[in-house]
């Protein structure tokens, strides 16, 4: 039987698949066979389950006890506090959220700490910036966290302009800032539609161009969106929610 000393090696590579099945886009399909713990993070990233999330951030917070200074556990870490985010705020639990997105940044910041090159860690600190703002009252997280958004995707998109994550984090930025601070529906549509161009497999960003249609007007557009989300993966919740609120 293999000791736990001896499997670390191969559970460390493991996260680093999990964390490109995060930043850039699930594959089709995991096998739980040769990658438990990637398969574990998709299936997390599909459905939101709470269990499966509490599972995936033990298992990772014992990998971190092991290995303190890599920089890609603490960003899978920092992306599965934010499905906890989710869960909350879908919820309506606002305490915990407050909490899982405190944990989320925390966690991106020490990813950037030790690897301060990776453009999908830019851009996830700067949606949580976003969300923190959205949980905030908006007058005084706005002027807090806002310039902080716009730096972490500028860093981002000079890292990695290639990267789908990097356009998404961006669409995020022109459509959730009020227009008179830069926002714009227009150019988040742009920034989504790049994003699903560099990997069509992204059915969370299509939720977002769901959202930017609907902002702009463009019901059908938003239907044709979300109806792409759920086809890539139909246990999306988030995807679901919209699909009803195109509905109403």
């Amino acid at each position: 039987m293999r000791s736990p000393k001896s499997a670390y090696p191969r559970l460390l590579a493991v996260a680093y698949v999990a964390l490109l099945t995060i930043g850039l886009g699930a594959p089709a399909s995991v096998s739980a066979a040769d990658d438990p713990l990637g398969a574990a993070v998709e299936a997390a990233r599909k459905t939101h389950e709470e269990k499966q999330l509490q599972s995936l951030k033990a298992r990772l917070e014992q990998m971190i006890a092991q290995n303190p200074n890599d920089a890609g556990l603490y960003l899978v870490l920092a992306k599965v506090q934010e499905y906890f985010l989710d869960v909350y705020e879908m919820r309506k639990e606002k305490k915990a959220a407050g909490a899982a997105v405190d944990k989320a940044i925390e966690a991106a910041q020490r990813s950037i700490q030790l690897n301060d090159k990776s453009g999908d860690a830019h851009s996830l600190l700067a949606d949580l910036y976003g969300r923190k703002i959205s949980l905030g009252n908006a007058m005084f997280a706005g002027p807090k966290f806002g310039p902080k958004v716009k730096e972490e995707n500028a860093k981002a998109m000079a890292l990695d302009d290639k990267n789908p994550r990097v356009w998404a984090s961006l669409g995020r930025q022109y459509l959730m800032t009020p227009k008179m601070f830069g926002g714009d529906v227009s150019k988040a549509i742009e920034s989504f539609e790049k994003s699903v161009a560099l990997d069509p497999q992204q059915d969370e960003t299509y939720v977002w161009l769901a959202k930017a249609y609907k902002k702009q007007g463009d019901k059908a557009k938003a239907s044709q969106a979300i109806q792409r989300a759920l086809q890539l993966n139909p246990a999306n919740p988030l995807a679901k929610a919209t699909a009803s609120e195109l509905q109403q």
